[in-house]
C-alpha cells in the first residue's frame, strides 16, 4: 500500500469488537499524607497537580462528545463515545475528590490551579471562544479542531495510563495504596478506551496532517500547564518553596528531569521520553491498539479497590 493512500484511509466506525465498561469508584482520602511516595515531595506534588487538571477537561470532553453524537452514523462507535463520556465524567468526579477531600483539607491551595483549568476549557475552548459566537460555516471545523485535540490528548493519556499500569516502585516504596489505585484505575480506563477519540476523529472527517500542528500545541500546552500547575503548589511547602519553582525558571525542569533519571523513569516519567512517545501518533500507520494492551487494564480494573468498594456499598458518585 502506497504512502498516498495512507492519507485517505479513514476509519469507518469503531475499530474495537470489546464493549467499554464504564465503572462506579469510590476513594477514602483520610490516611493519604500529603507527601504520599514517602520522602518524595516532589514527585507526590508532581502528580498531585494532575487531580487539578483533569477534572475541567474531562468534563468538556463529555459536553463536546455530547454535542457531536447526533452526527455518529457508526452504532458500535455511538456505544464506545457513550461509554467513554460515562467513563470520563468519573474521572472527573474522582479527581474532584482528592481535589477537596485531600488536597484541600491539607491546607494546599488548588483553587488558582483549578480557576486556570475551567477558564481553559469553559472560555477559550467553548462553543463560542471567549464568547465570540463562531460563524456558521465555522462551526463545524472548530468542533473538528476541539475533536483533534482531544484525540491528540488521549494518546498521550494512554501513554501515561500503561506508564501508571507498569509501575511498581509506587508500591515498592510504599506509597499511599488511595492514591496508587486512583492513577492506575485511570490510567486503566484511559487503556480500555483508547481507541475512542481516534476514532471518533476520523469518523467526522479529521485528517492525516492535522496530527502533527494538533501534536504541537497538545504537548506544548500539557507540559507547561502540568508544571506551572506544580509550581503553585510547591510554592506553598517550606522544603521546596526555597527553589522559587517556576514554569519560566529552569529549576523545576532540570529536578523534573533528575527525579525520573535517578529513579530510572519510576518516580515520574523521563519529561524526554514523554515528548518522544508522541512520535507513534504522528505515523501515517498509527493505530491506538498497538500503544497498550487491553487485558492488562481489565485485569486491574477487576481488582481495582476503589472499585470494589464502590460495588460493596452501592455508591452512585466517586467519593
Amino acid at each position: 500500500m502506497g504512502i498516498l493512500s495512507w492519507f485517505k484511509k479513514k476509519t469507518v466506525g469503531s475499530s474495537i469488537s470489546y464493549h467499554i465498561k464504564p465503572r462506579k469508584v469510590k476513594f477514602e482520602w483520610q490516611d493519604t499524607p500529603v507527601d504520599w511516595i514517602p520522602h518524595e515531595p516532589f514527585a507526590s506534588y508532581f502528580i498531585n497537580e494532575i487531580n487539578m487538571i483533569l477534572p475541567a477537561g474531562e468534563f468538556w470532553f463529555c459536553r463536546l462528545y455530547n454535542k457531536v453524537l447526533p452526527h455518529i452514523t457508526d452504532e458500535k462507535l455511538k456505544e464506545d463515545v457513550k461509554a467513554f463520556i460515562r467513563q470520563e465524567a468519573m474521572h472527573a468526579k474522582a479527581h474532584q475528590s482528592a481535589n477537596g477531600e485531600y488536597l484541600s483539607i491539607r491546607n494546599i491551595d488548588v483553587d488558582r490551579n483549578i480557576k486556570i483549568m475551567d477558564f481553559l476549557f469553559t472560555k477559550v475552548l467553548a462553543d463560542q471562544p471567549m464568547g465570540f459566537n463562531m460563524p456558521k460555516p465555522l462551526e463545524n471545523q472548530w468542533d473538528l479542531f476541539r475533536l483533534g485535540i482531544i484525540a491528540t490528548v488521549e494518546h498521550m493519556t494512554c501513554v501515561m495510563g500503561n506508564y501508571a499500569l507498569e509501575n511498581k516502585l509506587w508500591l515498592q516504596l510504599q506509597a499511599d495504596p488511595e492514591m496508587v489505585d486512583l492513577v492506575k484505575w485511570h490510567g486503566a480506563e484511559e487503556v480500555e478506551h483508547r481507541t475512542v477519540a481516534f476514532d471518533l476523529y476520523r469518523h467526522l472527517g479529521g485528517g492525516y496532517i492535522a496530527r502533527y500542528y494538533l501534536s504541537l500545541v497538545v504537548i506544548v500546552g500539557v507540559l507547561g500547564i502540568w508544571v506551572d500547575g506544580a509550581a503553585h503548589i510547591m510554592k506553598q511547602d517550606p522544603r521546596l518553596a526555597t527553589h522559587q519553582p517556576s514554569l519560566f525558571k529552569p529549576w523545576i525542569w532540570r529536578e523534573w528531569y533528575k527525579v525520573a533519571k535517578r529513579s530510572h523513569g519510576g518516580l515520574l516519567p523521563n519529561p524526554f521520553w514523554l515528548i518522544g512517545q508522541q512520535i507513534n501518533y504522528l505515523m501515517p500507520w498509527y493505530n491506538p491498539l498497538h500503544e497498550a494492551n487491553t487485558d492488562v487494564a481489565i485485569e486491574y480494573l477487576n481488582q481495582s479497590p476503589a472499585a470494589k468498594r464502590a460495588e460493596s456499598t452501592g455508591t452512585h458518585a466517586a467519593a
